[in-house]
């Protein structure tokens, strides 16, 4: 069975803002998607890069160590060096906290 972990008040990240959480032996970007929250693994597929050190354009986080790109909603590759995609996670928002089920 799932197990749930908070992450984060809502408020702890503006709308198109990153915020890196570390919880039970896990490194996370959490992202805020015009209000809608995403979270993945934050280090890159490919370096030593961090996600949450990157640049946000739409929906899409650059790696900001060799410049691979990832689509934060799915984990998708969408520009090398990256070719393995990142991991995400099932996100929720209850009561202005953001969980995710690992």
């Amino acid at each position: 069975m799932p197990t749930k972990i908070e992450l984060c008040s809502v408020s702890d990240v503006e709308p198109g803002a990153v915020l890196k959480v570390e919880r039970d032996d896990l490194t996370l970007a959490i992202f805020n998607l015009d209000g809608e929250f995403f979270v993945t693994d934050d280090h890159c597929t490919h370096g030593p890069g961090s996600l949450s050190e990157g640049f946000v354009e739409g929906d899409v986080v650059e790696c900001n160590f060799h410049g691979g790109q990832f689509n934060i909603r799915t984990g998708a590759v969408v520009a090398p060096p990256c070719m393995v995609p990142i991991k995400t996670y099932s996100t929720t928002v209850e009561e202005g906290k953001v969980f995710i089920e690992v």
